[in-house]
């Protein structure tokens, strides 16, 4: 008796061991998809983008100079009577600043000196043309009645005779010189008088005035401050027309410019305020490229209403051109389409080579070179990322995704749409909406992963594998 209430007990205490591993190992047995890291498959836009950065510029400026030397011995003053500042409005015609003129006005009195002089000596000129021709007269007559004397020695002697002719021909002569010198007189009038106008306007270039209606960005002198004029004349202020229309001068890479065109909508943000949008159209592409450390870049100017002012110039920009948009469509995250599944990637670089060799030796391509086709284009081209493959003949790019199931991962393959950086559209039949697809795996030990909620990692964890269960 005693043995068969010993035999039972034995047997109850084993069936509790044996029936306690069994739960045990049930309940470490995870769910088949914790191993992996998940996103769902959703449905909204996508806007595909180019991303460049800029600076805020007016949209016509004008650079006030200064064409003589001198002193700055004032500042203008406003409609407000406060004195030429940052920020003023102007109209065209105001005073903005006043050079020392002493020097300018003595020169406007010395060319109207040699004004007045050169008047004097026209009409000292035209008086002399008149008394030569007196003379003239004169001369002509004594050297007719000489001519019909004649020359003998009853009635005028050939030396008199002689002499009434050449003195008709020295007044001829003179008179002659004394034209020639009213044309000197009158040469020499117009250049005092051109001389008098430049002087007039060195005089009137010491005031600096607008000439044009806008708002000052930058003042440049003092009062005290001394210009000095040369070849290139010396920036006093720098005026705005119209800052209600603006633009943003956008630094495009060379390899993205293709893509820009005339018209094209673009977004941008500024610092200065964050969270707010503004909209503006690509207006002109600018052909003078720049090159800094090998990077070749294309300056875009993007127009935009400013017609609350809002807008600063020389503000850094962050632009977003529009390349394109699509709604309600099925995306991704990005790091879908890159991931694949451990041992995958060798496979699929693998059957790549294998297909670009074969479309090497295709038919129909006599007179090719090996490896001149594929390999070629093959190097040029960029390298397929993982999770997507080469675009198909019809132009579309096509790529895989992984769904995770509970019976396991299933790949799905997919036509690759635009992309926003973060999300790229899908198109498949076998996709739908609320579909897990995967991004990634599990680290050991993250939250959710495979070695959470295990012991204490102090205690030996024997007989326990990846899954859990073997």
């Amino acid at each position: 008796m005693r043995h068969l209430v010993r035999t039972s007990i034995v047997a109850t205490v084993v069936l509790v061991v044996a029936g306690g591993s069994v739960a045990w190992r049930l309940g470490q047995r995870k769910d088949p998809l914790a191993d992996w890291r998940t996103a769902l498959v959703k449905r909204g836009g996508v806007v595909a983008a180019i991303s460049a950065t800029g600076t805020v510029e007016p949209e016509e400026v004008v650079d006030v100079g200064a064409q003589v030397l001198g002193a700055i011995t004032g500042l203008g003053k406003d409609d407000s009577g406060r004195q030429i500042n940052y920020r003023s409005l102007v109209e065209e015609g105001m005073v903005l600043a006043r050079i020392d003129d002493s020097l300018y006005v003595a020169d406007v009195d010395t060319a109207k000196a040699a004004v007045l002089q050169a008047q004097a000596n026209q009409v000292s000129a035209e008086a002399n043309v008149q008394q030569m021709q007196a003379k003239l007269i004169q001369a002509e007559q004594d050297w007719n009645r000489a001519q019909k004397l004649g020359p003998s020695s009853e009635a005028l002697a050939p030396s008199a005779y002689d002499q009434y002719q050449a003195n008709y021909g020295v007044a001829k002569a003179n008179a002659g010189v004394a034209k020639a010198a009213v044309e000197q007189a009158k040469a020499a009038l117009a250049a005092a008088q051109a001389g008098l106008v430049r002087a007039q306007k060195n005089l009137q270039y010491c005031t600096i005035t607008s000439p044009v209606k806008g708002i000052i960005i930058d003042r440049r002198v003092n009062i005290g401050q001394t210009v000095v004029s040369s070849l290139n004349a010396p920036s006093l202020f720098l005026i705005a027309k119209d800052l209600t229309r603006i633009q943003v001068w956008v630094s495009v890479n060379e390899a993205d410019i293709g893509s820009v065109h005339q018209g094209m909508p673009a977004t941008f943000t500024v610092d200065a305020f964050p969270g707010q949008v503004f909209h503006g159209q690509v207006g002109r592409i600018r052909l003078n490229a720049t090159m800094t450390q090998n990077v070749v870049t294309y300056t875009v100017e993007v127009n935009t209403d400013n017609a609350d002012s809002k807008l600063l110039p020389y503000l850094t920009a962050n632009v977003q051109f529009i390349t394109g948009s699509r709604e309600d469509v099925l995306t991704v995250p990005n790091a879908a389409l890159h991931w694949q599944p451990p041992g995958q990637e060798g496979q699929r670089a693998e059957a790549r080579g294998l297909r670009a060799e074969a479309k090497g030796r295709a038919p129909g391509k006599a007179g090719a070179r090996p490896g001149a086709g594929g390999q070629k284009a093959e190097g040029r081209g960029k390298k397929p990322e993982p999770g997507r493959q080469e675009p198909e003949g019809n132009g579309q790019e096509r790529g895989t995704v992984w769904l995770a199931e509970e019976r396991g991962l299933k790949p799905v393959q997919v036509t690759v749409g635009l992309t926003d950086g973060a999300q790229t559209e899908v198109r498949a039949a076998d996709l739908q909406e609320g579909m897990q697809v995967v991004v990634g795996e599990k680290h050991p030990g993250a939250a959710g992963g495979p070695a959470s909620g295990a012991a204490s990692p102090f205690i030996p964890q024997i007989g326990r594998g990846r899954g859990g269960g073997r």
